[in-house]
């Protein structure tokens, strides 16, 4: 069962029953300890896999129900420093003697800067952390993948900002774009294997990104590039937007459940997709 009566409540099986969604099977989740990655673990232990989840950040298991706690394991790093994913991926391997599936949240916004004002350290702090860091994830896991009789599945969380140039800074929007690109060119390269790489396309979501920009807007400052800000939220794109989740805030769990959609046997014949998850917005 992959929905419930309501947006935001957990899926929750009953004691006896045996989820043939996540039983037995290991899913890698990067992003974990925050946002769309938390609810992406929360909801993909209902679900019975095995979750190991990585981050930079403190994992506080009172997040999770007491009885997952023996299907989790948290492994705290910095994947983009040398080693990291692979002792991301060892660990994850070893712990569940497979892996499944592949979940890429980690992300960073930028300043907002667009070409002329971007830093070389912004740059390369976005750019490492939404699309190198993903790529190798990817690199690292796909070895196990093709070592399952039915493949696996990759879902990489992007961005509305990965199909639009008004949605954010030059770094993000670059970050996000190559991120997709990246994703499609997997499906196509491993098709045959039966590995299936999807992205999710997030609007604005109440997470942890999403807190960091009100933060910066009520403090002015946060190193954020006002002209650039400006630029992107006094435009009509961004004001439809603005007014939709005002009314219907997207949430966290709503984007984990379009992920567990995806790596889902009822979306076995999606592979190279990018879905939106942003009330309409990346239609404008």
């Amino acid at each position: 069962m992959l929905y419930t009566p309501t947006p935001d409540t957990l899926y929750h099986p009953p004691p006896s029953h045996i989820d043939p969604l996540g039983y037995s099977r290991l899913a890698l989740i990067t992003g974990c300890s925050s946002g769309i990655g938390l609810a992406t673990t929360q909801l993909f232990l209902a679900h019975q896999f095995t979750v190991v989840g990585l981050d930079i950040a403190p994992f506080d298991y009172n997040l999770l129900r007491v009885e997952d706690h023996g299907r989790f394991h948290f492994h705290r790093g910095d994947l983009t420093q040398p080693g990291e994913i692979d002792e991301g991926v060892r660990i994850a391997s070893h712990f569940g003697g497979r892996i499944d599936v592949l979940v890429n949240v980690a992300g960073v916004l930028d300043n907002f800067a667009s070409a002329d004002g971007v830093t070389d350290s912004d740059w390369d702090r976005v750019l490492a952390t939404n699309l190198t860091v993903p790529v190798k994830m990817m690199r690292a896991v796909i070895p196990f993948l093709k070592q399952r009789p039915d493949g696996g599945v990759i879902v990489n969380v992007a961005s509305t900002a990965g199909k639009s140039g008004a949605v954010a800074g030059v770094a993000y929007t670059a970050s996000k774009h190559g991120l997709i690109g990246a994703t499609k060119n997997v499906a196509w390269r491993f098709r045959n294997e039966g590995i299936r790489a999807n992205a999710v396309l997030p609007g604005a979501v109440d997470s942890s990104i999403g807190n960091r920009i009100a933060e910066n807007t009520r403090g002015g400052g946060g190193g954020v590039d006002w002209e650039g800000y400006k630029a992107i939220t006094t435009r009509p794109v961004h004001a439809l937007q603005a007014k939709a989740i005002e009314v219907a805030p997207i949430t966290p769990l709503e984007v984990a459940k379009a992920i567990l959609f995806l790596v889902s046997d009822q979306a076995r014949t999606i592979n190279g997709v990018e879905l939106p998850v942003d009330r309409a917005w990346g239609v404008v």
